[in-house]
């Protein structure tokens, strides 16, 4: 099908799904096998073994590829799974700038396991362009960047930064996981690769575990392609075919957890328990006007600080009911968390200390629920919290 014009919503529905060429299926099928005949050695016609190819990941692939306005994309397993084969772009002696507000994961990832193979690391704050700058070094061979960030929400300049790795020859790789294509497009702004969860808002409904890598040229995505089969991080067809059915629907998934988390976040600035809010969409956010031009809204996470600190902020995450306590993000249900004790862990307490996450830090997941029964659940935890920690 030719979608060249196409906008967002029609290649979230129409990209990389064709009707099935036999039975004339609208929705794409679920290729479940392992490997595929061939009718003599080496005579394959595009399909050998699922865990080099398989159709239906080819069809999330075209999908995403779509998406993010990019020539080609590959699926993984996890997040996780997508950043690992990221970083076997690197060797021993290779320098990476990273942001100092990054998931958890990605710098257990980074610390624990790269870190021992001799790529070396230096955190700054990405908002901070001369900071940026100042991090390279010669053998720099990447910048990682979140934006927005997780859990503070801070949203760097991509395409200064980017511009500024470009200067200095290194691979710009962008973290969209919290945006997702429909809020940015960071290849449009100089990314050489962007990396999703697609656990998160891309599947949508909390029900699988996926990653994914984009790539701006062939080139790279040939040589990520090669480190997918090798390290064989792949998803299986039926995770595959699970965010594919996602995509269809993120268009409207965004526009609503966008809308809930703005009024929300308006909500949570205003009350006095609250000792500072982090939100792109609000006005005091330092990087608002920059959010505004770089951004389709201002996505679904907000974080906040309560006043009376780590206690009380046990007592609130504790005492809500719509907002389930749990780890993740991105899917129609509203989930709360602290990242200090839940997904941020893996962050030494000084680190996070000197990037400013406080141990109280709450971290909210804004849902496609009714926003008036959110509000009522938060109020509900203001209130009983209050009781819980006096």
């Amino acid at each position: 099908m030719d979608l060249s014009g196409a906008r967002f919503e029609t290649l979230g529905v129409h990209a990389g799904c064709d009707p099935d060429p036999t039975t004339g299926a609208v929705t794409p099928p679920i290729y479940m096998t392992s490997t595929f005949v061939q009718a003599a050695p080496g005579s394959h016609k595009g399909y050998e073994y699922s865990r080099t190819g398989n159709p239906t990941r080819t069809a999330l692939e075209t999908n995403l590829a779509a998406l993010e306005g990019a020539p080609c994309a590959l699926a993984f397993a996890s997040g996780c799974a997508a950043a690992t084969t990221a970083m076997f772009l690197l060797a021993a002696g290779d320098h990476v700038v990273a942001g100092d507000d990054l998931y958890g994961g990605t710098y257990r990832l980074f610390t624990k396991g790269f870190g021992r193979f001799g790529v070396e690391f230096t955190f700054v704050d990405t908002t901070d362009l001369d900071a940026v700058r100042r991090a390279f070094r010669p053998e720099t061979r990447m910048l990682w960047l979140e934006s927005p960030s997780n859990p503070l929400l801070k949203v760097t300049d991509l395409v200064a930064a980017c511009q500024i790795a470009r200067e200095r020859e290194a691979m710009a790789v962008v973290d969209n996981t919290f945006a997702s294509p429909f809020l940015q497009r960071p290849i449009q702004s100089g990314a050489d690769l962007v990396l999703h969860s697609t656990t998160k808002y891309l599947g949508g409904h909390a029900d699988l575990v996926g990653g994914a890598l984009v790539a701006a040229q062939p080139e790279l995505h040939e040589r990520l392609k090669f480190f997918q089969n090798a390290l064989g991080g792949v998803p299986s067809p039926f995770d595959s075919w699970l965010v594919l059915r996602g995509a269809k629907t993120l268009a409207v998934r965004m526009e609503r957890h966008s809308a809930n988390a703005l009024a929300l976040a308006r909500w949570l600035e205003s009350r006095g328990e609250v000792e500072r809010c982090h939100y792109p969409g609000l006005a005091s956010h330092p990087q608002h006007e920059l959010a505004r031009r770089q951004m389709r809204a201002f996505g679904g996470m907000i974080s906040f600080e309560l006043k009376g600190g780590l206690e009380r902020a046990k007592a609130f995450v504790s005492s809500t009911r719509l907002f389930r306590l749990a780890e993740s993000l991105g899917g129609v249900e509203s989930l709360i968390e602290m990242p200090a004790a839940m997904t941020h862990a893996a962050v030494p307490p000084e680190e996070r200390k000197k990037a400013g996450l406080a141990d109280g830090l709450i971290r909210l997941s804004v849902g496609i629920e009714n926003v008036e029964d959110l509000q009522a659940d938060l109020e509900h935890a203001f209130q009983h919290s209050l009781a819980r920690s006096t």
